[in-house]
């Protein structure tokens, strides 16, 4: 899970914000991977967030390499944090010989992994919406709007996911729609929002290029109204 640029992204007078957004942008994914699973009642999974950070100042996402998006040093990103690890040619096909509770809980994870990459755009639209004091709301901000919102990078890596789930295209429209809606809700909560621009300003504030699992929940469990239950990681 990485952001992408958009055009703008490479205008000078924007680097402070363009570091803001992104720490937006990579603790909605850290939030949803860690909360959002753990609402869901999905098993622990690890994960670190990376951060390029040059010697001029907190620079997220900006690629000095003259390479562009295929990049990959030059981006802050997740390491890890999925449920699904490999998938499938086919989850049918996968699944078939599952017994019932065992297919409910992949299917779950499946449906998961994809609300968790769809939260970092999300959470990054809904800044900038608060940022300029306009409404947001999932038509104002729909699935194609996430491209401007550094999005292109997650929203690829769903189309892969959507491949393996079915062929049929209403099918297919209508649990991204699903999956859309849950992953606004995740971010449109206020409790969650708290925690992912807690962990946001974290990120700025800090020194280190690399955030553990446990440092990274240690700071949204502080800052989110959920009692911790489980030993994550």
């Amino acid at each position: 899970m990485k952001r992408r640029q958009t055009s703008t992204d490479y205008n000078p007078l924007n680097q402070i914000e363009l570091s803001k957004i992104t720490a937006i942008h990579e603790a909605g994914h850290a939030a949803a991977i860690y909360l959002g699973n753990k609402q869901k009642q999905l098993p622990p999974v690890y994960f670190q967030i990376f951060i390029n950070k040059l010697n001029s100042g907190f620079k997220l996402a900006v690629c000095s390499c003259g390479i562009g998006n295929s990049c990959t040093k030059c981006f802050t990103k997740i390491e890890g944090g999925r449920l699904i690890h490999t998938l499938p040619s086919s989850v049918e096909a996968a699944i078939c010989d599952f017994p019932e509770i065992q297919k409910q809980a992949y299917q779950l994870a499946f449906e998961a992994d994809i609300i968790n990459l769809l939260v970092g755009p999300l959470a990054e639209a809904n800044y900038v919406a608060l940022r300029d004091d306009e409404p947001i709301n999932p038509q104002l901000v729909n699935l194609n709007a996430l491209h401007y919102y550094g999005g292109s990078g997650d929203l690829e890596t769903i189309n892969e996911y959507l491949d393996c789930l079915a062929t049929d295209g209403t099918f297919r429209d209508k649990k991204l729609s699903e999956l859309f809606l849950a992953a606004f809700e995740f971010i449109n909560n206020k409790s969650n929002w708290f925690a992912i621009t807690a962990l946001a300003d974290y990120i700025l504030a800090g020194s280190n290029s690399r955030l553990d699992c446990e440092e990274i929940m240690a700071v949204l469990d502080s800052h989110h109204f959920i009692t911790r239950k489980n030993n994550w990681c």
